[in-house]
């Protein structure tokens, strides 16, 4: 005979939420409770949480933090949702800085009106992904606005993890001789968000590149322990992130066009709104500076992960100029890739 498990009574009324549930009353609880601690399930409901690792007993070890907010438009894309991208999101800024991350907050604004299936499936997808990096999710808070006064949800969140002793990553380490590696192609997750808004009626398969790096980046440092910096190119793309890095190291940088890793839908969609796809908007795309010695050990491991193996070499750092960034380009002729002015994609992330 089958004994099923008796299904937990809702006591949410209604499907949207409304002011009452932002309003501290049994609304409220009942909104946190069922959409949210019932999912993270955090070690108590006190107004903060009481953190212990291991990691941090290590003479030497380090906090890392970071915080960033998330406004993604829209909140569900192909390849992921606006929980998945603020856990991925979070673990990367933690993890390029050679951090091992391991807690995260939440905090949800979030509009009247907003469906709380919806936010169930934002928090679903928070959790997967929290269990995929490793991390958990220990404390939060939630905020009702009126209609209009936010586009469904905003999340924001802080990001807290460990460097491990003797563990040093920053772009100002980088050196003339460096080789630039990417771990797969850029673009896609632009390219999505694009095609998701159906502004301009684009029709494409391309689902946002929307991961968490942390594995591979602890990978790639167990094969080349000297890798000099990391940066995950998000806003502003691969171009940008190049730029803030030569220009952290005060050197220039050069990468090969016929190197750079791109989809011909990429392209494409680039190609008809005028787009340059080294500007585009990455959530699981990085850039990693290693010795040229240890650059074969690297893109090995890279590719051992399932987050890099598209993996490969695009450039390496140069002495002089510093802070330039350039391009060989397929005519072998050669191009300035500047820092992006302004905005391509507005609420790409």
């Amino acid at each position: 005979m089958n004994m099923a498990a008796p299904i937990k009574a809702s006591r949410l009324r209604g499907d949207r939420v409304t002011l009452a549930h932002g309003g501290g009353g049994k609304a409220m609880r009942d909104l946190i409770e069922e959409v949210f601690t019932d999912v993270f399930r955090p070690a108590s409901n006190e107004d903060q949480a009481r953190l212990t690792a291991d990691a941090l007993q290590e003479p030497g070890a380090q906090l890392a933090m970071t915080t960033d907010s998330f406004v993604v438009s829209p909140v569900e894309f192909p390849g992921g949702d606006i929980g998945k991208i603020a856990v991925c999101g979070t673990v990367n800024d933690l993890a390029v800085g050679g951090a091992k991350p391991l807690w995260l907050s939440a905090a949800f604004i979030i509009e009247e009106g907003c469906e709380i299936a919806l936010l169930r499936r934002v928090v679903a997808s928070m959790q997967i992904e929290a269990e995929k990096a490793g991390v958990r999710v220990v404390t939060g808070d939630t905020k009702v606005v009126g209609k209009g006064a936010a586009d469904k949800v905003f999340v924001t969140t802080t990001g807290v993890g460990v460097i491990p002793p003797g563990r040093s990553m920053a772009a100002s380490q980088i050196r003339p001789g460096d080789v630039a590696i990417v771990n797969g192609v850029l673009g896609d997750h632009g390219a999505a968000i694009l095609a998701a808004r159906g502004d301009m009626a684009l029709s494409s398969d391309i689902t946002s590149d929307c991961q968490s790096l942390n594995t591979l980046i602890e990978a790639v440092l167990a094969a080349a322990p000297d890798t000099r910096a990391a940066r995950d190119a998000t806003r502003g793309g691969l171009a940008s992130s190049l730029n803030e890095m030569a220009e952290a190291a005060g050197v220039s940088i050069e990468i090969d066009e016929t190197a750079v890793p791109l989809r011909a839908e990429v392209k494409g969609i680039c190609e008809i709104l005028g787009l340059d796809p080294l500007y585009l908007a990455n959530e699981g795309t990085l850039v990693m500076f290693v010795p040229e010695t240890q650059a074969d050990a690297a893109l090995a491991a890279m590719r051992s992960t399932p987050e890099g193996r598209d993996a490969v070499v695009i450039g390496k750092a140069l002495d002089g100029h510093s802070g330039r960034v350039t391009m060989r380009t397929l005519f072998g002729g050669e191009r300035l890739v500047d820092m992006l002015v302004g905005e391509q994609l507005p609420r790409i992330c």
